[in-house]
């Protein structure tokens, strides 16, 4: 099978399996695995920030970020199309018993006034506005980057109003190779991040969240709720530091690879935007095509590459390290003979 499902599919390197079988480890929740906190140290420093917590996930990491920057009864403004909004299961509300006020933004990105008019005033009839989550690089948007200069107005925006900022950089780092501007840069105007180590980073679990170090032993707490508490997590954490040092320049085989498969399947005819393509996803839609989304998935599979359907008429192709363009070159031919058979 060609997995162009999602970069969560990746396998760890051969670096990263012998990295973590030599890993030395000690009890985390007593703050004594020293490889745990070496990624941390690393992670801290690649963002600028005063410390970070390794977490078992993406959802655990923006989850214990909510939890730290807020109180019960309290609003988060976000992007109506963000992760934490759709596929969080509800988490926010759930656990930190937060409201979430969705804002529809543009290729993932709010606008700097419509967050501001959002904010609630200080009123007994209104829940308190705490927290603004950005999402980078944004996921149903097609992996689009969210433009440094909408991070830095919202930022000075919250902090006229005491509010603090979460950005879900589960794919900061695409972000950052596609933009050219580190990951430093965009940290700069966040209160917190979280990004993943387990997606096109390739590690086999895990993620990080990077903040003040008072944010951090708030963050801790929460993850401890959570029962995120992970003793001999070293294991683990090991590959993310081989993630974190030797995976992050390769991300740009993905967007041209993504760029590259984009192209071909506007040539065979397929309704995609290869200017659109910014990382490493690609959005064909189907609504010139005899089937739904659905129904081409399944002819897909049948031949041996997957897919997920974002509707009933758009497809999420995404490529990672084990996506080689071999792979996509395959995939391409597969596609080839589905248009033929299924366009209108």
């Amino acid at each position: 099978m060609i997995d162009l499902r999602s970069d969560t599919v990746t396998k760890p390197t051969a670096e990263m399996r012998k990295a973590m079988v030599e890993a030395e480890v000690g009890d985390d929740v007593y703050g004594e695995d020293p490889t745990v906190n070496r990624l941390e140290e690393l992670a801290a420093e690649m963002f600028g920030k005063e410390a970070a917590l390794f977490v078992a996930s993406g959802t655990m990491g923006n989850q214990v970020s909510i939890m730290a920057h807020t109180q019960r009864g309290d609003e988060v403004i976000l992007e109506a199309d963000s992760h934490i909004f759709w596929y969080e299961a509800g988490a926010m509300s759930v656990l930190s018993g937060v409201m979430p006020h969705p804002i529809k933004g543009k290729n993932g990105a709010m606008d700097p006034d419509e967050v501001r008019r959002a904010i609630k005033p200080k009123d007994i009839h209104f829940p308190r506005t705490s927290l603004i989550s950005v999402e980078n690089t944004h996921n149903r948007s097609g992996g689009r980057v969210v433009p440094l200069e909408n991070f830095k107005a919202i930022y000075e925006i919250t902090k006229q109003f005491d509010i603090n900022v979460h950005v879900d950089g589960a794919r900061i780092f695409n972000a950052a190779i596609a933009s050219n501007i580190s990951v430093k840069e965009y940290a700069k105007y966040a209160d917190s991040l979280m990004f993943c180590l387990s997606k096109g980073l390739c590690a086999p679990v895990g993620s990080i969240v990077v903040g003040s170090r008072g944010f951090i032993e708030r963050a801790r707490k929460a993850r401890k709720i959570l029962g995120g508490g992970m003793r001999q997590a070293g294991v683990l954490a090991a590959a993310g530091i081989v993630a974190l040092t030797k995976m992050v320049d390769r991300l740009r085989e993905d967007h041209e690879n993504a760029k590259f498969l984009a192209l071909k399947l506007r040539e065979i005819g397929y309704m995609v935007n290869p200017e659109e393509v910014e990382t490493n996803m690609v959005i064909l839609r189907t609504d010139n095509l005899k089937v739904d989304a659905h129904q081409l998935l399944k002819a897909m599979k049948e031949r041996g590459v997957l897919a997920v359907a974002l509707s009933d008429s758009s497809i999420r192709l995404v490529t990672h390290n084990d996506v080689s363009r071999s792979d996509i070159l395959r995939a391409l031919d597969v596609f080839e003979k589905l248009f033929k058979e299924f366009r209108l």
